[in-house]
């Protein structure tokens, strides 16, 4: 068996075309009109506001930002980190909003592996609009996707079915009580997002 395929030996001329996988149907939630009914300005900086965690899907928040469930997962356990401060410049948050947010995602992958046990993740930051593919451009957030050995499947090419097999509900339980087991955390509560203390 051969180490390495005989096509990445040839010049880059001679390669095969890269194959590309469409997903078609993604455009519709990209392009919907009512993306947020009840957000008078940006869902991300309004999210984690309100009342009830739990039903908004904020899971864990430290001083400079906070974890939101995707609520429109990839997989189960499919987050964002997000900072507080709202803008869609990356290279204009302060250094204490970068610290921040660096540590909390790295608690987001401690909670994740504990919480649902990926094989892998994707992790990642859509910055300057809709070529980069994401749909809020205007409020920095980076999405942590836990990646499964064989989580992808001929349901998406062959029949526009995209199969994510955990509730969000149990999935925010399951990282809530992983966040809260953190040694800088405390358990406020299921409907309360777990307080980190990186100081």
């Amino acid at each position: 068996m051969a180490l390495v395929s005989e096509n990445y030996l040839r010049p880059p001329t001679e390669r095969a075309r890269m194959d590309q996988v469409f997903a078609p149907w993604r455009i519709e939630w990209v392009k919907r009109e009512d993306k947020n009914p009840d957000v008078k300005e940006c869902v991300f900086c309004e999210l984690p506001e309100r009342d009830d965690a739990r039903e908004n899907l904020v899971v864990a928040a430290s001083e400079h930002a906070y974890v939101l469930l995707n609520n429109a997962p990839y997989n189960p356990g499919h987050l964002m980190v997000i900072p507080h401060a709202h803008g869609g410049d990356y290279t204009a948050l302060d250094d204490a909003a970068l610290l921040d947010h660096a540590r909390l995602k790295q608690r987001a992958l401690d909670a994740l592996d504990a919480a649902v046990g990926p094989d892998a993740y994707n992790a990642g930051l859509n910055l300057g609009g809709g070529p980069a593919g994401g749909s809020v451009d205007d409020h920095v957030h980076t999405h942590v996707v836990p990646r499964y050995d064989g989580d992808t499947n001929f349901m998406p090419v062959v029949s526009d079915t995209k199969v994510v097999v955990q509730g969000l509900a149990e999935t925010y339980d399951a990282l809530h009580e992983a966040f809260a087991a953190q040694p800088d955390a405390s358990d406020p509560g299921e409907d309360t997002a777990v307080p980190l203390d990186f100081d």
